[in-house]
């Protein structure tokens, strides 16, 4: 008999990709799986008796560019965690960084517009941190039209990064909302010159300006359309907000006419950003349904207490995280809407998770747990478990095979474009990549809230990335970096 390195035994087995839901063992050896199948032997076994394994959770849209945000992501089922709607320019050097400290969880960068366009247009070199777009915001340039020529030179460091490896284009065009039309074209063509993916953060719905030079999600899938690069539509929720049939219609017509064009959604009603981001402007908050105390600082809790206030703190603070209410978590409709955006089509589901914030003293990135001066948005510590609470146990709005589905391999498909390696995640077969997750459908849930923001998921009793396990009985290994680079 063949003896396995690691051999998780007897729990529910559940494979999107093969229809497999059955009673079996997971054999793994070196950071794969060999076998799926009865009566496996192993050096090391676990337990998953009563348990479900299943693909680890593939995140597109993951901030945590540190340790600490990615080991809040590793207990909520997270194995692989994408820096795709922002990106990082260079490229290189976010890999580099990334690979000196270690990761529990695989990472991956898209290559960044936002960064390659504030260092040509703006003057701004780029730093390859988040930090480039979080200032971008604040620079009257970067959000406005360019000559044809800056733009030329902004593609071209675009396409430096995808040579260097990165996983398809991140264009944040909704932060720089008076960009021409034009340069979002030619940023996607050059996606589909180098067969992978974009990942966009829409511009404005004419619903919410009439004035946007182009309706945002009119933007995406023509772009699919015109250049024929797969067009990611990012938190199609918050965008959306209550125009989100809308939205979905638009999609639905351009998928059945053929156009690439995906989407992803999260459990929540609040999502987060750059209190100077252009859209948070008191003037414009109206257009969204929302106030100035729809907006609060995430480092002191501060709701906007009116318009003043707000353009206050974006002068003095454009750069600093601010949670944007644009729903109401205990409104039924509201819960109806985000429940919509989950379902619809082969959504994905992805965070917006943002690395941790210190609100005092000395930042140790190897803490943990994480001390309570330490703040976040919830769903960097909860989406998955959420997910599975809300749409799955609470709701039956999903089964547990298309909720595992929906956070494993329809990510993994997506981001797989042009990116052989990610097709050796999101299943649960030999040769896969031993990314796996052992949880209690029963009692898996989220505890982040918008007070406990980092309180982390529970319910996922193992976590195994490449094969080497970061939560085991349900407890975080500090020491345990196994995460590896995904690159083109």
């Amino acid at each position: 008999m063949t003896t396995h390195d690691l051999v998780i035994r007897g729990g529910r087995v559940i494979d999107p990709a093969s229809g497999t839901d059955a009673v079996l063992d997971v054999g793994i050896t070196g950071g794969t799986i060999s076998a799926v199948a009865s009566g496996l032997d192993g050096a090391t076994v676990l337990d998953a008796r009563d348990r479900v394994v299943a693909p680890g959770f593939v995140d597109l849209h993951s901030h945590c560019d540190d340790i600490p945000g990615l080991r809040l992501q590793a207990l909520d089922g997270v194995t692989t965690a994408l820096e795709l709607e922002v990106g990082r320019h260079p490229v290189a050097a976010a890999y580099s960084r990334a690979a000196a400290a270690g990761r529990p969880v695989n990472y991956g960068f898209s290559a960044s517009w936002g960064a390659a366009r504030l260092e040509v247009v703006g003057g701004v070199p780029a730093t390859s941190t988040l930090r480039d777009v979080a200032i971008a915001m604040n620079v009257p340039e970067w959000q406005r039209e360019a000559p044809p020529a800056l733009v030329g030179r902004v593609i071209a460091l675009v396409e430096e990064d995808l040579a260097a490896g990165a996983l398809g284009i991140g264009i944040p065009i909704g932060y720089a909302p008076r960009v021409a039309p034009a340069e979002y074209v030619a940023v996607a063509a050059a996606a589909a010159r180098a067969g992978r993916p974009t990942y966009t953060h829409a511009r404005d719905l004419v619903e919410q300006d009439p004035e946007t030079p182009i309706d945002g999600a009119e933007e995406v899938v023509r772009a699919a359309g015109e250049t024929g690069a797969h067009m990611h539509y990012c938190h199609v929720n918050s965008t959306s907000g209550w125009h989100l049939d809308r939205v979905h219609a638009t999609i639905s017509r351009a998928v059945a006419a053929g156009a690439p064009v995906s989407t992803e959604a999260y459990p929540y009603g609040t999502g987060m950003t750059g209190i100077g981001a252009a859209f948070l402007a008191p003037e414009l908050l109206p257009r969204r349904g929302m106030t100035p105390s729809s907006i609060q600082l995430l480092t002191t809790g501060r709701r906007m207490a009116d318009a003043e206030e707000l353009r206050r703190a974006r002068a003095e603070h454009g750069d600093e995280w601010a949670f944007v209410h644009f729903l109401d978590e205990s409104d039924p409709a509201a819960h109806e809407l985000r429940m919509k955006a989950m379902v619809f089509g082969d959504t994905a589901v992805a965070s917006d998770s943002l690395e941790p914030v210190w609100r005092g003293g000395a930042r140790d990135p190897l803490t943990w747990p994480l001390p309570p001066e330490v703040v976040s948005h919830p769903r960097t510590a909860g989406t998955f478990g959420r997910t599975l609470r809300l749409l799955v146990r609470e709701s039956g709005a999903l089964t547990l095979s298309e909720a595992i589905r929906r956070c494993s391999l329809v990510p993994a498909e997506i981001a797989a474009h042009g990116v052989p390696a990610m097709a050796r995640k999101g299943h649960l077969q030999p040769g896969a990549d031993a990314d796996v997750v052992v949880f209690d459908p029963a009692t898996v849930t989220d505890n982040a809230t918008y007070t406990d923001t980092v309180r982390p998921t529970t319910g996922f009793d193992h976590v195994l990335v490449n094969g080497e396990p970061v939560v085991r009985n349900g407890v975080l290994d500090p020491a345990a970096l196994p995460g590896r680079p995904v690159r083109a």
